[in-house]
């Protein structure tokens, strides 16, 4: 079956753009708690450098309303260039479409703000014109209330777009826990990132096979001294 799409995402197909991940735009954000937004969006991008994948920073109107992009995202990728545009749409912008085209992938992962409105414009563009696959992270990105982002996602998806998690895109990435060189990473991002599941890894190292703790520090443990019960 010729259905590019049945393809697993891997280091080697795909690319990243991360769209107006900035405080102005997140300020409107209602569809999720704007926290775990930026962990997610965070984790992802920790993700994107850990497999090299080829990533593209763009934002609109910085310094005239929407603000920096988050320090998190750029401590990840201090050398990236940043294509600032004014078009709400970044397929308008001709930087963003010559570093797409320049990475030379196919499968587009999509993170950014807002779904209804940037994330959709992109995404229909980059397929009509373009004839990417476009990969959305649901979770990584933001709309103006909770149907402003469902809705927005169901006319991608009825259009084409394959929807996707953070940490799906993570662990398809990683695919085997056999690829130890991307192994630590992977595990780091996790316990830093992944909630229930990375506190669960922490407790794993510490408790179960006896690693040392993730912590910089060296804690002294009291031990425990019985007050008098009167």
């Amino acid at each position: 079956m010729n259905n590019a799409k049945l393809e697993v995402l891997t280091p080697h197909n795909s690319q990243l753009i991360i769209i107006d991940h900035q405080p102005q735009m997140a300020f409107g954000v209602q569809s999720i708690d704007r926290q775990t937004l930026k962990n997610n969006v965070v984790g992802l991008a920790k993700a994107a450098k850990a497999f090299d994948i080829p990533t593209i920073i763009t934002t609109v109107e910085t310094d005239s309303f929407s603000g920096k992009t988050y320090p998190e995202i750029l401590d990840v990728f201090p050398d990236h260039p940043i294509l600032e545009r004014t078009s709400m749409n970044s397929w308008d912008d001709q930087k963003v479409r010559d570093a797409l085209a320049a990475n030379g992938r196919k499968k587009i992962i999509v993170a950014g703000l807002w779904t209804e409105v940037c994330n959709t414009t992109f995404a229909l563009c980059a397929m009509l014109e373009g004839e990417y696959e476009i990969y959305m992270v649901a979770d990584a990105s933001g709309g103006t209330s909770k149907d402003a982002h469902d809705f927005a996602m169901q006319r991608m998806v009825q259009a084409g777009v394959v929807p996707v998690t953070w940490q799906q895109v993570l662990l398809e990435w990683q695919r085997d826990w056999k690829n130890r060189e991307t192994y630590d990473a992977v595990m780091k991002i996790v316990t830093e990132h992944s909630g229930a599941y990375g506190m669960g890894v922490d407790y794993a190292y510490t408790m179960v096979h006896k690693a040392a703790a993730r912590n910089q520090g060296q804690n002294e443990v009291l031990a425990p001294v019985a007050a008098p019960i009167r």
